[in-house]
Parts: C-alpha cells; sequence; structure tokens
C-alpha cells in the first residue's frame, strides 16, 4: 500500500497487548530529552531521514536565551542520536562561504531526486516576520540556501518528495504573527522551488481540530492517494491542546481531500506531552517507513520540549480513517 523504499533496520515496537490504539508511543519516551545540546533549553519538532543506512536529522533547538535554532544530527539506529553543537549554517554559493544560520523553528527534511531540501519556519528580523525557509544539500555537510519561499506571515511549509504533474509542491499554512485564529492548509507549486503559484485550499479547522490545522511530517504516497499526518489545535479555556490527525489526499491534485478522520490519531496524554515549556502538545514533523511491511514511525514535538516516537500499520491507519471519515 506505500509506494516507497524498504527500510527494515528502522525502529519499531509493536502494539502492546490488549491496545487498540491505532497509533501507539515508544516505550522509552521521549528519545531525546531537552539538554541533548549543551546550550539547549529544549529539543524539539525535529526532522530526520535515512540515508546510506544510518540517519540524518535536522533538530530544533531553544536556547536559554529563547532563540530558536536548527542544528544537524546523526544516528545508526534513528532513537539515539548525536547532534552537532553548532548551530546548522548555510552556504553562498556566490561567495563560496558559510554565512548564515538556520535561525528558525520546526524543520523538515525531504528527498527529491538528488537533494535534501529543508524547509523551516525563518524568523529573521529581516523578514518582517515569520515565513518559509528552504535550503537543500546532498550530503548534509553544505547546505544551500534558496529564497524564501513566500511572503510573511507563513508557517509549516511541508513539501511532497516526488514532483506532481511536473511541478514541485508544497503545503503551507498562511498565519498571523500570534496563535493563528484562521489556520488553514494550503498547496502551492513551483517549476524552479523559487517562484510559487497556483496555490489552493487543502484542509480547514473543524471538529476536535477547530482552532487551526498544519500539515506535519512529508506526505506518504500510497497506492491509493498521499497520506497526510498532521497537526490540529483545539483551543480550551485555559490552554491549546495539540494534536495529531490523518487524512488521505487525491495522488494528482492533492488538495483534493478523499479522506479526512473525524478523531484525533494521538493526543496529549503522558508526563513528557503534558508538562514541559508549552504543555499539552503531539506535534509531527518526521516519518520513517518501510513498504515492504508497511510499518511507519513517527517522530513528534512533546510539549515544546523534548522529542518523542510513535508507530502505526499503514492498514490500520488508513481504515481508521476510512471508517471514520467525515467526507464521505
Amino acid at each position: 500500500m506505500i509506494i516507497g523504499s524498504n527500510l527494515p533496520g528502522m525502529p519499531w515496537e509493536d502494539k502492546p497487548a490488549g491496545s487498540k490504539e491505532v497509533m501507539w508511543r515508544y516505550s522509552a519516551n521521549p528519545i531525546i530529552d531537552r539538554h541533548a545540546i549543551p546550550t539547549a533549553n529544549s529539543v524539539f519538532n525535529s526532522a530526520v531521514v535515512a540515508k546510506d543506512g544510518a540517519y540524518v536529522g535536522v533538530f530544533r533547538s531553544d536556547d536559554l536565551n529563547m532563540s530558536s535554532h536548527l542544528y544537524l544530527g546523526k544516528s545508526n539506529d534513528a532513537i539515539h542520536w548525536d547532534i552537532e553543537p553548532d548551530v546548522l549554517k548555510l552556504y553562498n554559493e556566490a561567495t563560496g562561504e558559510f554565512d548564515s544560520y538556520a535561525d528558525g523553528y520546526d524543520p523538515r527534511v525531504c528527498l527529491i531526486e538528488d537533494k535534501y531540501y529543508v524547509t523551516w519556519c525563518a524568523q529573521f528580523e529581516k523578514w518582517k516576520g515569520p515565513t518559509i525557509g528552504v535550503a537543500y544539500s546532498y550530503d548534509f555537510k553544505k547546505f544551500y540556501r534558496l529564497p524564501n519561499a513566500f511572503l510573511p506571515y507563513n508557517r509549516n511549509g511541508v513539501l511532497f518528495p516526488k514532483k506532481i504533474n511536473g511541478n514541485y509542491v508544497m503545503f503551507s499554512r498562511p498565519s498571523d504573527n500570534g496563535h493563528t485564529p484562521f489556520g488553514d492548509i494550503f498547496i502551492s507549486q513551483s517549476p524552479d522551488m523559487i517562484h510559487w503559484g497556483e496555490h489552493h485550499h487543502v484542509l480547514e479547522p473543524m471538529g476536535w481540530a477547530w482552532t487551526k490545522v498544519g500539515a506535519g511530517p512529508i506526505p506518504i504516497e500510497l497506492d491509493e492517494g498521499w497520506l497526510l499526518i498532521y497537526h490540529g489545535v483545539s483551543q480550551t479555556c485555559n490552554c491549546m491542546i495539540y494534536q495529531i490527525g490523518a487524512a488521505i489526499l487525491d495522488k494528482n491534485e492533492p488538495w483534493k481531500v478523499l479522506h479526512r478522520c473525524r478523531n484525533f490519531i494521538l493526543h496529549p496524554e503522558t508526563t513528557y506531552e503534558c508538562v514541559g515549556d508549552v504543555p499539552n502538545v503531539c506535534f509531527p514533523c518526521a516519518t520513517l517507513y518501510d513498504a515492504a511491511t508497511g510499518r511507519i514511525a513517527v517522530y513528534y514535538g512533546a510539549a515544546d520540549t523534548v522529542v518523542a516516537l510513535a508507530f502505526c500499520q499503514v492498514d490500520e491507519l488508513v481504515k481508521y480513517i476510512k471508517d471514520n471519515d467525515v467526507i464521505g
């Protein structure tokens, strides 16, 4: 059902006996604590990919001044990570020097053809507000900065792992500079990763996610469409709650939602999800999957403080989405 590569060595833990959950937590969570980098106050909302028999990640860390930066990490098993202590540098091809840093938050990493693209919420003062930063690398040694994808304000820039109808395709959530009362997901297209247009609306807040929604990990291609795992936010009397949801989009016109689950898939329940810098947060940013077995590992930020891991089986997840569909 998954169209993609086999990854038999990816992290996996079977569903606990007797559990009825469609997505279940890793028993050794959190896998990265808040002080994994010497200068860190927290490490969360980070992205990982498989590469050359091992794993590479781009990690968000908020420092002791509560400034957000991106860091490079490596792992042999995608659970135990060695994160470099210096902020990720961006290479200027014109000058031949590393002349800027990846300041911002909530990165995603996407392999398209021969390049690993990093998208993140860039929040330099000169951008006049948050927008989608873009860089790419062939080898995770040099990262080449591209122009920002969109005008401020914008967040949650998430690329598709292949061109669709000849274009690069990216999710985003146009937003204000606060808590985004109008938080809908849109799709944009580009012929060259620089000029973006052909915008389409995809997903609006509703049901359990009545405040806002945002794209999560890189979409997973299925034989019947694209699996979108996203975060949805509800507003209570004293806080926001960030939960994980799922939908299936049309393969050739992914702004068309085929199925959307009326229920959340994962909800903050554990101490590490409910206690931290921002309580009650499960924020998905990355997946690893094995096409042969249909196993999916989901990396998510917990309470804006640590990185945690959850698992699901694609056939169970797709069935759950369809059985609880709000579209059909």
